[in-house]
């Protein structure tokens, strides 16, 4: 609800820029494309006004640069069937979530009291739109079906005008003042009985001709798209604006289409005809001769200077309007990821983006054939939950990947971060192996295992935040940004506070990439000082038994004093056979010991690690 809310108030408020490039590009050139094709280019609005309600994955390559590069796509296809039990892990000091909540600008509530508002103005307006829907629907049954004799010639005579095929049904009824058309797959025209008592064949062709052309292009379906946007954009004047817009340049370009087939001499006979009878319509589902005033004058003016446009006048319009989808196609991966990218700023939403493109160092190389088939069986292991879990099995080569999507998507690392944060640290001279005590400032936190000293030791084991927060500070950004692009850290983005930056912030990872750093740090890939690998990778030993030893770190993201991300990371090793994991969970209530605890019982069913202690 509030990811939504956001990207949907982000978009509109995009939109409004949008909105006024067209109407300017309308303005300069709308003489030059000609009614028909000015019209249509009203379609590429209605496209940008869906946007928000897409899925980001619509557009994964354009509006979404945060997903690794796909070249593992053809050889990651899933995980291998697993057992559906999980199974029950006691919690233990490593497990615990210690984590400090991260307060954003705009209250979780705030959204779900917008999110209500704006639902409750959607439903009042399809609540309009069903009463003119019922309205159109007794108009139907109280109609009676063509009977008159010339009027009945006439319109076939049209059918055959404008090369319809399809038998469209025509009634005359007494509560109409203006002729409409509905429906699509069965097109109904409506036509007020006084045209037939009075009848005037010049009169009746020309709007049997217009109501005709409506049907042939499929005018009813376009409004039906535009009910539908101004339903859920009730809110936004300026949508409002563009659709009216949008209906006055469909019924220009029904006229333009009526006057194409008609003689010169017929076209002030055609705007006498529309001055008689198009009297505003109360029936949204409609397409009709009906306007109001501003729209009537402005289709009179059209009429009295339509000319038939030559070929080259043709080949023209069409040149420019192929320049100018373009841009506004371009705005559609741009909406989207504008959504994905500055909203979460704004508002936890579980899942952060960024311009970054990721490096890929590891998935050129993975061996075709070395991966896992089929995912079923672990979706067991993420109940309540949205998550991608990937394992890699070093002595295979193999990668197992489940939810690919959100595996490849990068979100903030939270405490996971401080593996790395560590290194840098030893790396800088700040700490040292054998010194790496740092004083407690008094100040108390809401853990007890915090308001003491701590070791390097103690401060990873317990995720202690003022630990860290302090090395930051001695090392300062451009220390860390350095170190960051070294690693190739994630998206490498250090930005506003160093207190806060891995958490719910600007730094943000992928799980895809949380196990190629792990792979890296076991290997010692950076060629930093191996006492000081070994050092963190001593810090971050969870457990041993038999099985061998588990090498691990947790992550809470929680954002206005409410858990939204849990993150386990790290290993197990067991005689000279490694394999490295990364669980990310996002939801209500998702935290770092829920994502410790379904990746042990991962570990465990696969028969990788199994430790009853924990």
């Amino acid at each position: 609800m509030n990811g939504f809310m956001s990207r949907f108030l982000l978009c509109s408020l995009l939109l409004c820029g949008i909105i006024g490039i067209f109407f300017g590009i309308r303005r300069l050139l709308g003489r030059l494309l000609g009614a028909h094709l000015q019209y249509r280019l009203w379609l590429l609005l209605l496209i940008l006004l869906a946007v928000p309600f897409l899925p980001q994955s619509s557009f994964p390559i354009l509006a979404d640069p945060t997903r690794i590069s796909p070249e593992i796509s053809s050889s990651i296809s899933g995980l291998q069937k697993t057992k559906a039990d999980t199974t029950v892990v006691s919690a233990s000091v490593w497990m615990k979530d210690f984590t400090e909540s991260v307060s954003k600008s705009t209250p979780a509530f705030l959204w779900k009291f917008l999110f209500i508002i704006w639902t409750t103005g959607a439903i009042l307006a399809l609540l309009s739109g069903i009463r003119s829907a019922l309205k159109l629907r007794t108009l139907h049954y109280s109609a009676l079906p063509l009977q008159h004799p010339k009027a009945r010639e006439l319109f076939k005579s049209c059918l055959d005008t404008l090369h319809i095929q399809r038998p469209v049904a025509v009634y005359s009824t007494a509560f109409l003042r203006s002729p409409v058309m509905t429906g699509v797959l069965r097109p109904r025209i409506y036509l007020p009985i006084r045209l037939l008592s009075d009848y005037h064949e010049e009169d009746l062709r020309y709007i049997l001709l217009h109501e005709l052309t409506h049907y042939r292009h499929l005018d009813a379906i376009t409004g039906y798209l535009m009910n539908l946007a101004g339903t859920l954009y009730w809110f936004h004047p300026l949508v409002w604006v563009s659709l009216r817009a949008m209906r006055t340049d469909r019924e220009l370009a029904c006229d333009a289409r009526v006057l194409s087939v008609l003689e010169e001499t017929a076209y002030e006979d055609y705007g006498l005809t529309l001055l008689r009878f198009a009297q505003g319509s109360s029936l949204p589902f409609a397409a009709g001769l009906g306007q109001k005033g501003p729209q009537i004058r402005t289709r009179i003016q059209h009429i009295a200077s339509y000319r038939k446009p030559s070929f080259s006048i043709r080949l023209r319009s069409v040149c420019i309007c192929f320049l100018i989808v373009p841009v506004f196609m371009a705005c559609v991966p741009l909406l989207s990821f504008a959504s994905a990218s500055l909203s979460p700023n704004a508002i936890d939403t579980g899942r952060k983006s960024t311009s970054a493109t990721p490096s890929s160092g590891w998935d050129s190389s993975i061996s075709p054939g070395k991966h896992s088939d089929s995912d079923g069986g672990l979706s067991a292991y993420f109940t309540g939950y949205d998550g991608s879990f990937v394992l890699y099995d070093s002595e295979t080569d193999g990668w197992t990947v489940y939810n690919e999507t959100l595996a490849r998507t990068r979100v903030s690392p939270d405490s996971t971060y401080k593996i790395y944060d560590a290194l840098f640290a030893l790396e800088e001279g700040l700490i040292t192996p054998e010194h790496s005590a740092l004083s407690w400032s008094g100040t108390r936190y809401p853990f007890d295992e915090w308001n003491r000293d701590q070791t390097l030791s103690s401060a990873l084991t317990c995720s202690v935040n003022w630990y860290f927060q302090a090395l930051d500070q001695q090392m300062g950004k451009s220390t860390l940004r350095s170190w960051l692009q070294r690693i190739e850290y994630g998206n490498e983005a250090l930005q506003g506070n160093l207190n806060s930056y891995w958490m719910e912030s600007s730094l943000l990872i992928s799980p895809l990439e949380q196990v190629e750093l792990l792979t890296g740090f076991y290997h010692n890939e950076w060629n930093l000082h191996p006492e000081y690998v070994k050092a963190v990778k001593n810090a971050i030993c969870l457990a041993s038994s038999s099985d061998g030893s588990l090498y691990g770190k947790t992550g809470t993201g929680q954002v206005n004093g409410e858990n939204r991300t849990g993150w386990f990371i790290g290993f197990v090793e067991s005689s000279g056979h490694t394999v490295f994991f990364a669980m990310n969970l996002t939801g209500e209530g998702a935290c770092g010991s829920e994502a410790a605890s379904r990746t042990l019982a991962i570990l465990s069913d696969r028969g990788i690690y199994t430790d009853p202690s924990l």
